[in-house]
């Protein structure tokens, strides 16, 4: 049975039309996983089925066109996620700030806000039900054994439920898919384009999109095999990084052979085993979904959280929430990027001064960081790393935090030179 032949995409792969080749990129896959840290990697897997169908080869440069152009707009299925970082399993609730569902931090209607789902899909193997129609019409449902968990985006609305604590987060968007405030819609024309950030991003199509940010002399992208995912024939797209820092061994993409719609994203770490993220659909219907799937009433009995009341309350510092969150901002001297593409490391400057220099590595918390991480030592000082299978940290005894899916030299490296 015929495969496709390996093709490498370079710098020149587009023959120098430029514009084609930034919509390609564009839409094809970046590297964003170098600088996100493993706690906000929520992800998905698909299994290919069994088979690999026989479909005419296709250069690696004409897939990426074929991803580009393809405009899908409608959909429904289920994708499963598997996440295997290294990481224990994190309990609910222990999510970033509730910026979108609000009450991100323990407050009312935490449970329900998308953001303290995301630590969720930080391991382990979970399941979900998606359904689109257009940029205004997404829904999402977290599949769980003792609850569920339902967004709906349908207009100017934005729902959020949580089975469990039977909570429901409201939300309004304004016309640049930002949320109201101060409990009123602002504006709206379009409604955000994609559901919030972070929830979005556990389908194949957004983590492909993210996978291929520069096909240029830093990356190898060929055409391997092909498959069979969600009953689809598909081609595979595979990304390896040509860094020798990095911990990424290399990243497939199933992409649909009919209409480009990527099915399926693996990332594999250098160090081998099971793929670190596997995303993808076991089954996949691109008929338009019924109006009545992106309808949601509050069950009876449900306790309802206006998120945009909640959200301004938070930002103009009410209750002292607010103030706090500022004032830790303060205390951190910013983010900067060091290095390029698959090699791209976040450095977080701590707060450091006279009092707190060294201070972690001392008494229990040195004992307690000797125990988590291994010490390692530079012109830059010492400090401790902490690693995955994929994305490693290094944190300094003055606080400054180096982290990025590279390995731990490139760690040592990047604080000896930022010193």
């Amino acid at each position: 049975m015929p495969r496709n032949e390996p093709t490498e995409v370079t710098e020149e792969w587009d023959g120098g039309r430029s514009s084609k080749r930034r919509k390609a990129v564009r839409y094809a896959v970046p590297v964003a996983v170098a600088g996100v840290t493993a706690a906000t990697i929520g992800l998905v897997p698909a299994f290919a089925g069994s088979g690999s169908p026989d479909l005419p080869k296709i250069s690696a440069q004409d897939l990426i066109a074929k991803i580009a152009k393809s405009d899908v707009q409608q959909l429904s299925g289920t994708v499963q996620v598997t996440t295997d970082l290294g990481l224990p399993s994190l309990p609910g609730g222990m999510g970033g700030a509730g910026g979108f569902g609000g009450g991100g931090h323990g407050g009312s209607g935490a449970s329900a806000s998308p953001q303290s789902k995301l630590t969720e899909l930080a391991s382990g193997t979970h399941t979900l039900r998606v359904a689109a129609d257009g940029p205004e019409k997404q829904r999402v449902s977290i599949v769980d054994k003792t609850a569920d968990y339902t967004l709906v985006h349908n207009g100017k609305d934005v729902w959020a439920y949580d089975s469990g604590s039977n909570t429901v987060v409201h939300n309004t968007a304004r016309e640049d898919g930002r949320h109201g405030e101060h409990g009123k819609p602002g504006k709206h024309q379009e409604g955000p384009k994609d559901l919030p950030k972070g929830l979005q991003n556990a389908t194949p199509q957004e983590l492909a999109q993210q996978a291929l940010k520069a096909a240029g002399d830093t990356t190898s992208v060929t055409v391997g095999d092909t498959a069979k995912v969600a009953g689809r024939d598909a081609y595979q797209l595979v990304i390896k990084p040509r860094q020798s820092g990095s911990t990424i061994g290399s990243i497939r993409v199933a992409v649909d052979a009919a209409n480009g719609v990527p099915l399926k994203f693996t990332l594999t770490p250098k160090s081998g085993g099971p793929a670190a993220i596997d995303v993808g659909y076991t089954s996949v219907d691109f008929a338009k979904p019924a109006a009545s799937t992106f309808s949601f009433t509050p069950p009876k009995g449900a306790k309802v959280v206006n998120g945009d009341q909640q959200r301004a309350k938070e930002q103009h510092g009410k209750g002292g929430k607010g103030a706090k969150d500022r004032k830790g901002l303060k205390d951190f001297g910013g983010l900067n990027v060091i290095g390029k593409d698959w090699t791209s490391i976040a450095k977080i400057k701590g707060a450091a001064g006279a009092g707190g220099k060294d201070q972690a590595a001392k008494g229990q918390a040195g004992k307690m960081l000797d125990s988590l991480g291994s010490k390692v030592t530079g012109s830059f000082g010492s400090g401790h790393v902490f690693s995955t299978r994929l994305v490693n940290a290094l944190i300094t005894d003055n606080g400054t935090v180096y982290v990025g899916a590279v390995d731990k030299q490139a760690l040592i490296d990047a604080a000896n030179a930022a010193k």
